[in-house]
């Protein structure tokens, strides 16, 4: 296993990027059925990386229907050890206006439909800690990559997470801005959840693509992808920048030893079923 290796969730063309060599298509099974699609691994710069869409090629799946337990799973399984995500937001702040980025430190899960945890069978439970949902190490270093890309970057903030397909009512958006939300999307749950479950460091590169609908302003798909499209070049720059400050291991990052702590259950009473399924994100836990 590569001492750094990057995997970025994003968009289905974001891969593109000049600085990638030697991409190949990956396809993972996982125990949650498979990924939103195959995985690009190649090199960034000479460091490992590996892109996934997460809608899939063609934005085929919609954010209820993401299987992001696949998507992290798989992810963890290709032994990444930093792990991004790239997604459009809507701003609930006048001073974080489209085209900006913000990289949150915090979120509020609004989601009703998703399953939340790896763990959900009998005879294993887990408490993983989600007091700071994002990695600081990861997050210093993707606010420090969009500015140097010559981005306006908001540093924190939290990131309230829809259920989604559908955006705010006017209501919702003023509710979201009493709670001192910053930003608003359908995708970063469950995978901050999850990243930690699966002891990830992940962090969000959040592109600002409107002002949601508190400003009276309508909120349309073709608004969002326009000003998506028009954040592309710089956030994939911030992308190449990251890469190039990742450092060779993650110790320095809370996330490796999430579940130190965690695991509840008596590691003497789970069945060989539950350690051969869950082995690969509970191992190291009960060796520690």
């Amino acid at each position: 296993m590569p001492d750094a290796f990057f995997g970025v969730i994003g968009g289905s063309g974001f891969y593109d990027i000049e600085n990638v060599t030697g991409l190949e298509e990956v396809a993972i099974d996982t125990p949650f059925g498979p990924p939103s699609d195959s995985y690009l691994v190649g090199e960034l710069d000479g460091i490992p990386v590996a892109f996934l869409p997460r809608h899939g090629r063609g934005h085929r799946i919609s954010p209820t229907h993401l299987n992001s337990q696949a998507n992290v799973w798989g992810f963890k399984q290709l032994g990444v050890t930093w792990l991004l995500g790239v997604s459009a937001v809507g701003s609930l702040r006048e001073k974080i206006e489209p085209r900006h980025i913000v990289v949150p430190d915090q979120l509020i899960d609004r989601t009703r439909s998703r399953p939340l945890t790896f763990f959900n069978d009998p005879g294993l439970v887990v408490h993983a800690g989600m007091a700071d949902p994002f990695c600081p190490v990861l997050a210093d270093l993707v606010a420090s990559a969009a500015e140097t890309a010559g981005a306006r970057v908001h540093r924190g903030g939290a990131y309230v997470c829809i259920e989604g397909p559908q955006f705010s009512t006017k209501a919702e958006s003023e509710i979201f801005r009493g709670w001192g939300a910053s930003v608003i999307g359908m995708t970063a749950v469950p995978e901050a959840k999850l990243a930690r479950e699966a002891e990830l460091p992940f962090a969000l590169l959040a592109l600002s693509t409107d002002y949601d609908v508190w400003k009276d302003e309508p909120v349309t798909a073709a608004l969002v992808v326009a000003n998506m499209a028009a954040n592309l070049k710089v956030a994939q720059q911030a992308v190449v920048n990251l890469a190039s400050m990742l450092p060779a291991g993650n110790e320095t990052s809370p996330a490796p030893t999430a579940l130190d702590g965690a695991i509840q259950s008596d590691p003497g009473l789970l069945s060989d079923e539950l350690r051969g399924k869950y082995g690969l994100l509970i191992d190291r836990a009960l060796s520690a």
